[in-house]
């Protein structure tokens, strides 16, 4: 399994935000998609940072409700780990686990083509353990 098999389940629509979007549009943006982080495009629509949950509440514990005023770009993160389509389930749960973060866009030819989110890689993790399940309770009743 691999993330393109994610992106096939649940598609390549990623939720982008201006880094001169205020910190409160952002919010909105997160609440109206029920999605916990965005991804901020910069000039050329390269990828400039992704803004979580994680980072507004940063935020708001260092400069209080006044940080709903900033700029997207002062509190995004910068350094921003990607995946490619390629790349496997277990090793983006390992990417994730050890960089303690819940989200990783996918890059392919330096194009934004999907993110995906801890849920989504357990959710795929559960099926493919199911699939697995059956498999092995179908060898049991046909031996």
């Amino acid at each position: 399994m691999n993330v393109k098999t994610i992106l096939a389940a649940k598609g390549g629509d990623v939720i982008c935000i201006e880094p001169t979007a205020t910190l409160a549009a952002a919010v909105q943006l997160l609440c109206k998609h029920r999605i916990g982080a965005v991804v901020i495009r910069g000039a050329g629509g390269h990828l400039a940072g992704i803004l979580s949950e994680r980072d507004i509440v940063r935020a708001l514990s260092e400069q209080g409700g006044e940080a709903l005023a900033l700029p997207v770009g002062q509190v995004m993160t910068r350094n921003v780990l990607t995946c490619g389509e390629d790349d496997s389930i277990a090793e983006i749960m390992e990417r994730m686990t050890a960089g303690k973060f819940r989200h990783l866009p996918v890059v392919t030819k330096d194009r934004l083509v999907g993110l995906v989110s801890i849920g989504d890689v357990v959710k795929q993790r559960v099926e493919e353990v199911e699939r697995e399940t059956e498999a092995l309770r179908d060898y049991i009743q046909t031996a």
